[in-house]
């Protein structure tokens, strides 16, 4: 039963737009009442009405070791004991920059900042500063915040510019993106073929997961990195979601290609808000107090913060936690596959480090449009199956999972357990 929950989600729609602080929180995509939580620890969040979850969202990313892991709140403790922010340097923010720089090799030099948003908006405004040039490239289907410029979807041709996702964006601010297929590396020789002095840049999502799970193809990150070598433009690899969370150097790491410039969030901040852009030494000397190039923040690198990521980055970044953690992550997808095939039910399955997705189709999707051929309404069903089994999957069909170094055999069971059950109900129906 959700009643508590009902209650709050009611009286948060009087003084909160739709209830919710984020769209996808509010369960449009799925339907229902969305559930409200009260607690979090290890691999399970507990709502306002009691009931208990094995959680496969984890804060969408961040919570890598768990909820309220026992080290990452001493060390939250100790900061905010000697203040809560200062508006000004403190060595925390060097221990980042530092480890940042020597776990990614691309890596440079270093800006933090308060959020994923601001952390692509900032490394975009760097990347035109530092090339003269206008024009973006990024892909249908991967999110990169909700900087105007990046509100904007597929144009009606392949190689035409953007139209506003959002009301609110002129389509001026979006006439300077073209939007291309993911994984389609003709699609960008061809961009570059007939825009190529005006690009000053492209962004990806090495490996998608705002359109569910789907990892592009080596060809396709060689080509990016080629053409952009080629034409003086910037490769902006936006690791916010995979960033230490595939891997100890990221998705760069597992398709061994290095971006000029990498923007970061989530588990740098160990469930804290927290972002970062870096690369090129060249490039960030662009950037202002020593360039033209203007970014400021008054929370950036807050101490609090800060410290929650470095607790956390030291143990993720510890010999053996991938490998545990991909194993975990692969008996989970394998699982379920096999679950849903003893169920007949047409799905797919795939992931990469701590992160997965889930599909309402035969094979796996390589693009966008794959990716929206899934079954969504047997997605929703499945979806709403599971949560009545004590299993929080994202509450959409177009959003990755996640699994931390806190879920073991016994969730992984307790998972499967109930997707035996749920598949045969998604399929009934």
């Amino acid at each position: 039963m959700l009643e508590r929950s009902q209650q709050l989600f009611e009286a948060s729609q009087r003084v909160i737009p739709g209830g919710v602080n984020s769209p996808v929180r509010a369960f449009r995509a799925v339907g229902g009442t969305p559930v409200f939580f009260h607690e979090g620890k290890g691999a399970w969040l507990v709502d306002a009405d009691g009931n208990r979850y094995v959680d496969y969202v984890g804060s969408w990313g961040p919570m890598i070791l768990g909820h309220a892991d026992p080290e990452v709140l001493a060390r939250i403790a100790e900061t905010a004991a000697r203040g809560l922010s200062f508006g000004a340097p403190t060595e925390l923010e060097l221990e980042m920059a530092e480890l940042l720089t020597r776990s990614l090799p691309s890596v440079e030099q270093v800006r933090l900042v308060s959020s994923g948003t601001e952390a692509v908006m900032s490394a975009l405004r760097l990347a035109r500063g530092f090339t003269g040039r206008p024009l973006i490239v990024k892909f249908e289907g991967c999110y990169h915040g909700h900087s105007d410029f990046l509100l904007v979807k597929a144009g009606s041709g392949a190689l035409t510019f953007g139209n506003p996702t959002s009301a609110g964006v002129p389509a001026e601010l979006t006439s300077q993106t073209l939007v291309l297929d993911y994984n389609d590396p003709q699609q960008v020789e061809d961009a570059f073929g007939r825009f190529g002095p005006q690009i000053a840049a492209v962004v990806l999502e090495p490996v998608a997961g705002n359109m569910n799970f789907v990892r592009p193809s080596q060809a396709f990150h060689e080509t990016l990195r080629r053409l952009c070598t080629q034409h003086g433009a910037v490769l902006i690899f936006d690791e916010v979601m995979t960033g230490f969370r595939v891997g100890a150097q990221g998705a760069q790491g597992v398709f061994g290609i290095r971006p000029d410039l990498t923007t970061l969030g989530k588990v740098i901040g160990g469930g804290m808000p927290v972002g970062a852009f870096g690369g090129r030494r060249d490039i960030m000397a662009k950037l202002a107090p020593v360039g033209p190039v203007y970014q400021a923040g008054t929370l950036s690198g807050n101490p609090v913060a800060v410290s929650a990521g470095l607790a956390t980055l030291r143990r993720v970044l510890a010999p053996g936690f991938f490998d545990a953690l991909s194993a975990t992550t692969a008996s989970l997808v394998e699982g379920l596959a096999k679950e849903a095939k003893q169920a007949g039910v047409d799905f797919s399955a795939a992931s990469l480090g701590g992160m997965f997705g889930i599909f309402f189709r035969a094979a796996a999707p390589e693009s966008f449009a794959q990716v929206m051929e899934s079954d969504k309404d047997r997605f929703n069903r499945f979806f709403h199956a599971m949560l009545r089994r004590g299993i929080y999957l994202a509450p959409s069909a177009f959003e990755a999972g996640f699994v931390s170094a806190a879920h073991g055999r016994a969730e992984i069971e307790r998972t499967l357990a109930a997707a035996r059950e749920s598949f045969a109900e998604a399929r009934a129906a």
